[in-house]
């Protein structure tokens, strides 16, 4: 009987791992984390063996956070709607190696910006929410043209799941 009534069952199928990816340039293809101990940020090639690894174990999805190179990091973040960004070409290489695997990436510009705010900001430091809505809709397209299953806005900008719905499914992924 309490099997029937519980609440909760917590399997394998439930889980999803979180992988951060950044671009090794001379450097170890892992890197650990600090303030996370037994986590490191992964090359692409490393994040594809972690990717396998969970295809392996049964984990249904990973989602990939990206260490962005400060020198691509601009006030506008620019660099997050750019489709050869470092989010996408880990999302294609994760998808071309494990096709089955569910893939989720964060939409949001504190990665990509110089002061790492979520939103664009005005000269006073206003965050300016109908401008940040629209680069977070280009975002969001280019994950999804990468190949992302789940695009999952992070920030906090009025309108952004409606505005970021209307551009995917116009541009056929629904």
């Amino acid at each position: 009987t309490r099997r029937l009534v519980r609440e909760h069952t917590l399997s394998v199928a439930d889980l999803i791992w979180p992988l951060f990816v950044h671009e090794p340039g001379s450097g170890p293809a892992r890197v650990a984390i600090a303030s996370m101990p037994g986590v490191e940020r992964l090359s692409i090639d490393e994040l594809v063996v972690e990717a396998r690894e969970a295809v392996a174990l049964g984990i249904p999805a990973i989602a990939i956070f990206p260490v962005i190179d400060a020198a691509l990091k601009t006030p506008d973040g620019e660099h997050a709607h750019d489709p050869e960004n470092l989010v996408c070409r880990a999302v294609r290489a994760v998808k071309q190696a494990c096709p089955e695997l569910g893939v989720i990436c964060d939409v949001a510009l504190d990665p990509f910006t110089t002061h790492g705010q979520d939103g664009l900001l005005d000269d006073t430091g206003y965050i300016l929410n109908d401008e940040t809505v629209a680069v977070l809709q280009q975002q969001a397209l280019v994950q999804a043209e990468a190949g992302v299953d789940i695009v999952a806005p992070s920030d906090m900008m009025d309108g952004r799941i409606g505005a970021i719905r209307r551009t995917l499914e116009a541009k056929g992924h629904i």
